[in-house]
Formats: structure tokens, sequence, C-alpha cells
């Protein structure tokens, strides 16, 4: 279809590829066979040339048997994306699954953690803590949650500049009407996980967690020095 296409290789002359030539040997090997100075190999899958055939390489498109694959490397699985893909969906998902009750994801966070936490109430400092986010996002969370009737604060019976934060009975209401819709979310998602894995799926997940929270705490000692 394109005629023949030339292609140079560092350190080599172009050479030129017949793209109508058959197979002679009948059988495409790692190498089809050898022109001038440089080899002609199969593209790996899923790349395409001008041709859509084959292309002159200068060294493999795999590493060897025993090489070290960098971690950013696009052939690895990479942390950073998967991470960021799960939670924009599951996110993004739950977000829209209860929009109609007017509780949003970070608000439904906020109102489980404080049903779970201290029955005393729980200080803003602690809830961000829990809640793996930055005071100024939970200061304005709590905020409108407070003008939405389901917490209230109080002062702290040992420290004067902190508040305990406690769940009034609307924002029980809200948790147990938004409930449902977040296990109903983390089943389906987990179903296609054999449920034999999915506990243990959970485990190793827990211990990357704590290992990102470990980085981020030492960056930040790390950065305020």
């Amino acid at each position: 279809m394109f005629g023949a296409v030339t292609r140079k290789t560092r350190g080599y002359c172009p050479q030129r590829v017949d793209t109508q030539s058959s197979d002679r040997d009948g059988v495409l090997g790692p190498l089809r066979r050898r022109t001038g100075v440089a080899w002609e190999r199969p593209l790996p899958k899923g790349t395409l040339s001008a041709t859509n055939t084959f292309a002159f390489v200068s060294s493999p498109a795999s590493p060897t048997p025993g090489s070290v694959i960098p971690l950013d490397s696009p052939q690895r699985r990479r942390l950073p994306p998967l991470l960021r893909r799960a939670w924009y969906s599951l996110n993004q998902t739950f977000r829209r699954r209860i929009a109609h009750t007017g509780v949003t994801p970070d608000q439904f966070t906020a109102l489980r953690t404080l049903l779970e936490g201290d029955t005393q109430g729980m200080t803003q400092r602690s809830l961000t803590e829990v809640m793996s986010s930055d005071p100024n996002t939970v200061a304005s969370l709590l905020e409108r949650m407070e003008e939405a009737g389901w917490i209230e604060r109080q002062a702290h019976e040992r420290d004067r500049r902190a508040y305990r934060i406690r769940l009034l009975p609307s924002g029980h209401d809200k948790y147990r009407q938004v409930r449902d819709v977040a296990v109903g979310l983390q089943s389906d998602v987990l179903a296609d996980l054999p449920e034999s894995e999915r506990e243990r799926f959970l485990e190793q997940l827990e211990v990357v967690s704590l290992a990102c929270r470990r980085a981020a705490e030492t960056s930040a000692k790390t950065t305020s020095r």
C-alpha cells in the first residue's frame, strides 16, 4: 500500500525495506531477515509503523531477561495513575448517586468519621487527620454542615482554643440516608475481584495507604525545617 519506506537508525545508514516482499521462509521469527547492517524486527504489539508491519530498530523493543524495568516505564503498572483513576472514578460515581440527598462525598466522610469517633465529639484537628484532608478544607466543610444543622460545636473542656464537634439528630439521619448507597457502591466495585481475594486486597491497600501517609509526614517535616 505504502510501497517502500526508508527508516534511519542511530549509527547506521538508512536502509530500504521492501514492504511488498513475501516471507520466503514462511514463518516470521524474532528477526525476519537481515538487510545490510540493521535488523528488521516485528514491532511490539499495538505499535504502528508507516506500513503497519515492521521497521528498523537498533535495540530490542522489550527488556532482556534479568533486566530491571524502571518504575515509571509504560510497560509497568504505575501506582499514582492507578490510585488517581480509582479515586476519581469512585468519587464521581458516589457524588452522582447521592446528589438527590444534598450530601457531598466529603460531607458523608465527615459524618461517618464523627459517628465512628469519640462519643464526646472530635476536635477539628483530629477530624482532619482521620479524614486525610487539610485544615482549610475541613473548616469550610464543617461551616456548611453546621449551617445545615447536621453538627454542633461545643467548647473543649480542657483546650480553650479547641471545640468538640458532635453530630446532631439530623446529621445521623443524613448519614443513614446515604450509607446504603456507599455500601452498595463498594460492593459493586469489589465484585470484580474473587470474594476470597477482597479482604486481602484491602489489607494490601491499607499498607500502601499508610506508606503514603508516612511519606507525606516526612516531606512535611523536611519542608518545615
